[in-house]
């Protein structure tokens, strides 16, 4: 029984570098939430909005939904991804993986929006497309903080697993295997 539960367990010091990886992602996610901005300081869309800003954030996002992605898809690959705490993990990667990949597009078709806005024919075009944009722009970076969130709990997921290490203490170099010899190596 001890030594199934200890199967389970994803080694402490795997545990504690993801951790300190989804921390790390969590923030750079809250961050970006935080600081990209479309509206000026008086809340309004501003004349004249900065595509190239606006695509620049996309950018970002895009970056940073990648990094999600691919970190998802190697903890996906690893044997830790098989237990209960793995499997619990990878769901809330997965989760973070599809909130990252809509702000991505959530900003991108902000700065298309900015883009089409100075060639608006009337001024009902101009405010369904300055609305359009402050919408897209507030749900990409409601999904950025979505995403942080999720990386909160996948991190939360391998800290509650953490605990589990206290009871079952790594074994000692006297108690580990040697590992076998290599085949065909020769001693001199």
């Amino acid at each position: 029984m001890t030594l199934d539960i200890q199967r389970e367990l994803i080694p402490r010091n795997d545990t504690l570098r993801l951790i300190g990886t989804l921390n790390a992602m969590k923030a750079k996610f809250a961050d970006s939430a935080q600081q990209w901005q479309l509206l000026d300081e008086s809340g309004d869309v501003p004349a004249k909005p900065s595509s190239t800003e606006l695509f620049q954030h996309a950018a970002g996002a895009q970056d940073l939904s990648r990094d999600v992605v691919r970190l998802t898809g190697d903890f996906a690959a690893s044997p830790h991804s098989t237990n209960r705490a793995g499997r619990a993990t990878l769901a809330r990667l997965a989760t973070a993986s599809t909130m990252s990949a809509h702000a991505a597009s959530h900003f991108a078709e902000t700065a298309e929006a900015a883009l089409v806005l100075p060639g608006a024919a009337s001024p009902t075009d101009q405010r369904y497309l300055k609305n359009r944009m402050v919408i897209d722009h507030a749900t990409a970076r409601a999904y950025l903080r979505r995403t942080s969130e999720s990386l909160r709990d996948a991190a939360k997921e391998l800290d509650d697993h953490l605990d589990f290490h206290r009871f079952f203490p790594a074994p000692s170099h006297r108690e580990s295997p040697v590992p076998p010899p290599r085949p065909g190596g020769r001693h001199r």
